[in-house]
């Protein structure tokens, strides 16, 4: 009779410093052989392992390998046949490559310029994680916006062109959607806070089990962790809190419009389109766009667009202060806005409010003028290019972000830098909004 000899069969390995938990590798194996353990740390059952390497290739950390397991039993050999010589373990896997995702939202052919501000800070996180930055695009007839994507920095477009995709609804994003995410795994993915970036990043989040943090106004990669750290305002925006998403994959944030810098576009670029079908027919789909009816009104305020605003607050008195402040906007050829609590006073319209529950300004000159500067009006304005604040408190929180600041009372100050911008720019003036 043969000698027997026995062979290694290759298991899967889990580094616990690089496990983060997420349980994805739970959920992919097909033996039920991996299990989280009391630390929440995935453990493998080497006699259950069938080396199907799933979960090396699911891993979002690269914390699982295949390396050499017990002895399993080898076959008796024939007694003319020669040994059969042992089975060589798998060379470990390097793990998909970590890819940050920005949805391209766009209407009637034209993006929305938020998605191309993500694209710039998609990058700058993906070289944390020695990654790549890819545009997710959904729509039809849209291969000039893949164009325009890697001309902002994305490396990879995941492109599905469909009729039903034509405008946006719900049901078919969120479908093709999060077909990609299953396919292809991003460790994160951005939106823009719009009304449509809201409205999909909280129904795909829903439907992947993975978290959500809105409204933010900072990220960056932990070093260490290599987690997406997600700041926003918190409790009412009287603090900045830091959100972290450690186990569920992809992570995801929306950022508002004009809270990250625009990209330089760069027309030489190219990248890869990568064509996905949408796998849904029109009948699938519960909504029908039946018109669409489009606001008659152009002239509707703007501030978001103005290059100057002058922006007043509680600190005016009252209504009478804007007049005030509209006459500094002509001269400078510029735009009023106010704070929450001149909105809240009914001294400004809303549409002009800049803040948290207003909209978020970047402007090359921002005039603040009796506004103290609590964090819930910062996160509006605070990457203006040039901060002017002045107030009478010379504590106020506003001189912490100004670029200059004067101590004085409004009434006074306002009017005499009127009169300076008309002497020394009197063909700067234009009629305000």
């Amino acid at each position: 009779m043969g000698n027997r000899e026995d062979k290694q069969k290759s298991i899967a390995e889990i580094a616990r410093d690089a496990c983060i938990g997420c349980e994805q590798c739970v959920g992919v194996c097909p033996v039920d052989a991996i299990s989280m353990d009391a630390e929440d740390v995935a453990v493998v059952d080497a006699d259950a392992c069938t080396s199907c390497r799933k979960c090396v290739e699911i891993c979002p950390t690269s914390a699982i390998t295949m390396s050499e397991g017990e002895p399993a039993e080898a076959a008796v050999p024939e007694p003319a046949a020669e040994p059969a010589p042992a089975e060589a373990a798998a060379p470990p896997s390097e793990g998909p490559t970590p890819e940050v995702w920005v949805f391209v939202e766009h209407a009637d052919g034209r993006p929305a310029a938020v998605s191309w501000e993500l694209l710039g800070k998609g990058r700058q996180l993906a070289a944390d994680l020695d990654g790549r930055v890819c545009s997710v695009l959904l729509g039809h007839q849209v291969d000039s916006l893949a164009r325009e994507a890697f001309a902002h920095g994305a490396d990879r477009v995941y492109l599905m062109d469909d009729a039903v995709l034509a405008h946006y609804r719900t049901q078919p994003y969120l479908h093709g959607v999060v077909d990609l995410v299953q396919k292809y795994r991003p460790a994160i993915m951005l939106l823009g806070a719009t009304t449509t970036g809201r409205d999909l990043a909280g129904a795909v989040a829903t439907r992947l089990g993975t978290g959500l943090t809105a409204d933010c106004t900072g990220l960056s990669i932990d070093p260490q962790t290599k987690l997406l750290e997600q700041t926003r305002p918190a409790y009412g925006g009287n603090i900045m809190a830091t959100i972290l998403c450690e186990k569920q994959r992809p992570q995801m944030a929306t950022v508002r419009p004009r809270v990250m810098d625009m990209p330089p576009r760069d027309d030489s670029r190219e990248g890869e389109i990568v064509r996905e079908e949408l796998g849904l027919a029109e009948d699938d789909v519960l909504l029908r766009i039946v018109e669409y009816a489009r606001e008659a009104d152009t002239s509707a305020v703007r501030i978001e667009d103005a290059s100057i605003l002058v922006s007043g607050g509680r600190g005016l008195g009252g209504p009478d202060g804007f007049q005030m402040l509209a006459e500094l906007a002509n001269a400078l050829g510029g735009a009023v806005s106010g704070s929450r609590a001149a909105v809240d006073q009914g001294w400004i319209e809303h549409p002009r409010q800049v803040g948290q529950t207003g909209k978020t300004v970047r402007p090359r000159l921002y005039i603040a003028c009796g506004i103290s500067g609590a964090i819930q009006h910062l996160v509006g304005m605070e990457t203006s290019d040039v901060i002017v604040a002045i107030n009478s408190d010379p504590n106020a929180p506003i001189f912490d972000v100004a670029t200059y600041g004067i101590v004085g009372d409004v009434n006074e100050v306002v009017p005499a830098l009127t009169r300076v911008v008309k002497t020394r720019l009197p063909d700067r003036g234009a009629p305000s909004e």
